[in-house]
């Protein structure tokens, strides 16, 4: 994780630096202005650039062995661009996850959780989600050695240990804890799945010595007979399926690897001495032949540990760390996915485990059946106290079952609510049509995350809705003041304008709405009605010529051009 810069770019800016996301219709294009790395989004039609939108990337993420993914600072808040650049096939394409229409342009939130695994302790603005005060360059020495402050002062104050002979417990060195901790050191950000936090625990509680299960559990799919599906950061779970680690018990990450050396500057004697020091000529040793051995450079870990893909990054080869017998591992069954295992705890409680599934379903697979797996272990759940009855909630919010929460509501004690379930409270009332009730509970998301926009906007749209208009407007208008991008806001700004007879900064607000977001067809029509109410004919015939062919079924749209065709 760096600033962006040409050095810490590995991308290529030619002619074929472009990427084309074919289910929206929008072109994206990588390049240099001066030592500014920029991204342009553009549309065409019939040969004319329709759409154009530049952002200017901050950072990259990635070491560049793999990818190069960017993101974008608006006013602290960080955010993912939509494309990526896969170094090892030297191309550009979609960000992972932003692919088959699922792209968020540039509003993907860049939360802890990410932040944590890829860089060094940031610190984020209170009452935040993704803005922060302070982010470093990369990866430090505190993410594997915990905080020095410690060693610094009794080091200042020559309190000197000799290491060679004792152990300095000012600091942790991770040769000197248990093979299972320096394990959980690694599987920190080597073991990603899906992380379920404990109560009250937070990504920035773990420190090196700690368990990972003392401040959240993981969850990773399981997938019937198959020996080529797992995660890309998932090199702790492969391992532990390695018969050399079930028999063993001792290997760690830094059996093999130098968390000072790259892997691309390591050369493969280290892994292989590594192999030979548990296998001698006695126990186990390679059964092939001499000259097979030599034909392969007698590279135990180039034959052990095969390259493959992975099922969550496109364009990548990575070593699996499942250490095997090549073409003995064969997947026996269609590779269907079992369920999930929680990789942190043998015996996790059913709470946990419908956590989980929860959180599995709105990150990687919406498959209907994971919300059965879910109410399966509510259904387990002795203690029905207010932490069930926010996973209830949560798996009603999924399944769109909104009277069932206004019900469960009634039965939170309003001091211990957090801040999701008060949002998901909100929701269920706005559908509900009780505006009152949902500005009341958006009010409370908003107070424990004052810095949440997403929770600003739906707490103004609920203002909206109940008429307090000028509470909305001056709520619209801080979104707008923190992150001018935030497109929701210029448009619904622009009908509280349009509503007050302020015509003409409603209509920038709807064309302000327009250049972050072509497709968001409301802030269209709503400009529509602008031009058709003031009788600007000229500009209401474009662009009601543009909804009827982007959008030739629209039912509203077939009303502006007959009220087009009346003027």
């Amino acid at each position: 994780f760096d600033k962006a810069t040409h050095a810490k770019s590995a991308g290529i800016y030619d002619e074929h630096a472009v990427v084309f996301d074919t289910l929206n219709n929008l072109w994206y294009k990588p390049f240099w202005q001066n030592d500014s790395l920029k991204i342009m989004e553009f549309r065409l039609a019939k040969g004319d650039t329709i759409h154009k939108r530049i952002e200017s990337v901050a950072y990259i993420i990635g070491s560049g062995q793999h990818t190069n993914s960017h993101l974008i600072n608006i006013n602290g808040y960080i955010y993912q661009a939509p494309i990526t650049f896969y170094t090892q096939k030297k191309q550009w394409d979609m960000a992972p996850g932003m692919e088959s229409g699922f792209s968020s342009r540039f509003s993907r939130i860049i939360e802890s959780e990410c932040m944590n695994c890829h860089n060094g302790i940031p610190q984020m603005i209170a009452g935040s989600v993704n803005k922060y005060q302070m982010i470093p360059s990369g990866i430090d020495c505190e993410r594997c050695h915990g905080p020095g402050s410690l060693h610094v002062a009794r080091v200042s104050n020559n309190i000197l240990v000799d290491t060679s002979k004792e152990i300095d417990y000012s600091i942790v060195n991770p040769r000197k804890l248990s093979v299972e901790l320096q394990n959980e050191l690694c599987n920190r950000c080597h073991l990603q799945g899906v992380n379920v936090l404990n109560e009250g625990s937070s990504f920035f509680d773990f420190k090196p010595g700690d368990k990972i299960s003392d401040h959240w559990n993981i969850f990773l799919p399981e997938f019937d007979g198959a020996n080529d599906k797992f995660l890309m950061a998932s090199q702790a779970d492969r391992l532990k399926q390695s018969q050399c680690f079930i028999q063993s018990q001792k290997i760690s990450c830094i059996t093999c690897h130098n968390p000072h050396v790259s892997v691309k500057n390591t050369l493969s004697v280290q892994y292989n001495t590594a192999c030979k020091s548990f296998h001698t000529p006695k126990v186990n040793y390679c059964t092939e032949t001499e000259v097979a051995r030599m034909d392969m450079g007698d590279d135990c870990s180039g034959c052990h540990i095969p390259k493959s893909g992975a099922i969550d990054i496109p364009h990548v080869s990575i070593s699996d760390h499942k250490i095997q017998i090549p073409n003995k591992e064969t997947a026996k069954k269609d590779g269907s996915f079992k369920g999930l295992k929680c990789m942190t705890n043998e015996n996790p409680d059913a709470l946990t485990m419908a956590k989980g599934y929860l959180q599995y379903y709105e990150a990687f697979n919406n498959e209907a059946i994971l919300l059965d797996s879910v109410q399966f272990y509510l259904n387990k759940v002795k203690n029905k106290d207010d932490l069930y009855r926010k996973a209830l909630i949560h798996l009603n919010y999924l399944k769109g079952n909104f009277k069932q929460i206004v019900d469960l509501s009634t039965q939170f004690d309003s001091q211990r609510i957090d801040m999701w379930t008060a949002y998901r409270i909100g929701e269920a009332y706005l559908s509900a049509g009780k505006y009152p009730s949902a500005v009341n509970y958006f009010s409370t998301a908003v107070s424990l995350q004052p810095l949440n926009l997403d929770y600003n906007f739906k707490l103004a749209t609920a203002q909206l809705f109940s008429g307090d208009i000028n509470a909305a407007e001056e709520k619209y208008l801080f979104i707008i003041s923190e992150n001018p991008t935030y497109y929701l806001a210029w448009n619904n700004l622009g009908v509280i304008q349009m509503n007050s007879g302020r015509l003409k900064e409603a209509e920038q607000s709807f064309l302000k709405c327009i250049r972050l977001d072509p497709d968001y067809i409301n802030a269209r029509i709503k400009l529509a009605e602008l031009y058709l109410n003031t009788r600007q004919k000229t500009k209401a015939t474009e662009l009601i010529d543009y909804l009827k062919e982007m959008y030739p079924d629209d039912a509203t749209v077939n009303q502006l051009l007959l009220k087009l065709r009346s003027i």
